[in-house]
């Protein structure tokens, strides 16, 4: 009985020497930099040692984006409604005689993105998906976006209070994410006109969008965004692209803080422009 007993605590030391072992041998996780802080190098690094991965195309999980896909720049024909809309977004300031920007841009006030503008002009973002929904998660502004799957539908944009998010619900068809999203909040723009940026693309309450993501490996997603808006343009407008994947990041903190933008106006785009501080 006694050498029974010396075996079990003997053995029991053995047990606990090993866990000692390696619990001190396995690092404990660390702070990641954000998408946005890694140098070139370090993203191409970091998605070539992940590039062979095994991946599940309906796991959407991870931090993308980091290539920021931009709206198609043929824009659709605007109605009536459209063009008296876009006419009132041209700014009213240059720069040195150029204008880099819309002055009217409500992003320059620190104005939320909104949808569809955040799949545009982003920093990063990470999917985590929910038994009924898929959270994304966006760097720029520090905030989140509901994808409900549960099987509900769409709200009518009449029946609810516009947000800047928008209403969306989304669906598996086959291995391709589809969500479909409407209840736009109209004071947010779809983008800047990138060829000619004195004006702004605007959109209506009637707004709708629907993107598609497919995971091809594990590091890319090929996606499409369609807009859709009958008050503002006579056709949908539809962007594809490929979002990469941002292995070895966490979403970090961004936000647009108004003192910081209005002191970056009076000190470099007032004066350059001869204007005065406001």
């Amino acid at each position: 009985m006694r050498n029974v007993i010396t075996v079990s605590i003997a053995v029991l030391v053995s047990m606990l020497a090993s866990s000692s072992i390696l619990s001190a041998q396995t690092a404990r996780p660390n702070w990641k930099d954000c998408p946005q802080c890694q140098t070139s190098e370090e993203r191409t690094e970091s998605r070539a040692k992940a590039a062979n991965l095994p991946f599940n195309p309906r796991d959407l999980t991870g931090v993308w984006n980091q290539n920021r896909i931009q709206l198609n720049r043929n824009a659709p024909p605007m109605t009536p409604t459209g063009k008296t809309k876009y006419e009132e977004t041209k700014t009213e300031v240059t720069l040195n005689g150029e204008s880099v920007t819309s002055s009217k841009d409500p992003m320059l006030v620190c104005d939320p993105l909104g949808w569809p503008r955040w799949f545009t002009y982003n920093y990063g973002f990470e999917f985590a998906q929910l038994p009924d929904r898929l959270i994304q998660f966006l760097e720029w502004g520090h905030t989140y976006r509901t994808i409900w799957t549960d099987g509900r539908d769409l709200p009518k944009p009449q029946d609810v209070d516009p947000r800047w998010l928008g209403y969306s619900v989304g669906r598996w068809e086959g291995d391709t994410f589809v969500v479909e999203s409407t209840g736009f909040d109209d004071r947010s723009w779809l983008s800047e006109n990138r060829v000619d940026r004195k004006y702004g693309y605007t959109h209506s309450d009637e707004l709708r969008t629907i993107e598609r993501y497919r995971r091809v490996n594990h590091n890319a997603l090929d996606v499409s965004l369609t807009i859709t808006d009958p008050k503002t343009f006579t056709e949908p407008w539809v962007t594809t692209g490929q979002i990469l994947r941002s292995p070895d990041t966490e979403i970090g903190e961004y936000f647009c803080v108004p003192s910081e933008a209005q002191e970056h106006t009076n000190r470099v785009l007032l004066p350059a422009t001869g204007a005065t501080q406001k």
